[in-house]
């Protein structure tokens, strides 16, 4: 970034405070994250730039499959190619004679793992969120030690005073404008995909009742 087209921002950029509070936080996160955990809350970004998830074109794909299990049999749709892995698993539950309950089972028990995923993505940055303004004041700190100690020496006291003023500053913006609308929306985008995925359940169920059930259970389902 070439600071000349921009010169009312230099006196707020300093690469020590940046590094304190930036460094500080992402070292955070990562000592008080699993590491599966923190692998789900980075990949999560990629929620963000997509469109909400949208259940209608798995609920008609769903009624088709209904249509050609109530002609051929739910052993029909044995080789049926399906994108989604939940409505996939639900599928293969019904060719394999789950009972519609056993179904109804494995698709709330799928959801509730997504949505802890969801949440452990969530988390993580919410930590970030908590650490920043905290990491701040420690650099806050830290510039002020640097300070009083060089009370002797005019020239350093201006960058001790930097980096504690600009510490506070990217703390605040970096929890405020950064990880907070980041855990915002992805909550946002969990509580969706929950609301349309319960639209699901019900089709396939009914596509689980076409045919009396061999009698599975939700153990012999989900292996």
């Amino acid at each position: 970034m070439d600071l000349n087209a921009f010169p009312g921002l230099a006196p707020f950029l300093d690469p020590v405070a940046l590094a304190i509070v930036g460094g500080g936080t992402a070292a955070g996160v990562v000592l008080r994250t699993p590491f599966a955990d923190l692998i789900r809350g980075v990949s999560a970004l990629r929620v963000l730039v997509r469109r909400p998830f949208d259940a209608a074109p798995l609920l008609d794909q769903a009624a088709a499959l209904t249509r050609i299990a109530r002609r051929h049999g739910l052993i029909a749709l044995d080789r049926t190619t399906i994108a989604d892995p939940d409505m996939a698993a639900a599928i293969a539950a019904c060719v394999d004679g789950a009972a519609p309950d056993a179904i109804a089972a494995l698709l709330d028990e799928r959801l509730r793992a997504r949505s802890e995923r969801h949440r452990a993505a969530a988390e993580v940055w919410a930590g970030a969120a908590e650490l920043a303004p905290a990491m701040g004041m420690i650099g806050t700190l830290i510039g002020l030690v640097q300070m009083f100690t060089a009370m002797r020496d005019p020239a350093a006291i201006g960058g001790a005073m930097a980096v504690a003023l600009l510490t506070t500053l990217y703390g605040a913006v970096l929890a405020s404008l950064v990880a907070y609308p980041v855990v915002a929306r992805l909550r946002r985008h969990a509580r969706h995909e929950a609301q349309e995925r319960a639209r699901l359940v019900a089709p396939l169920v009914a596509l689980a009742a076409i045919e009396p059930p061999r009698r599975r259970s939700l153990r012999e389902v989900a292996a």
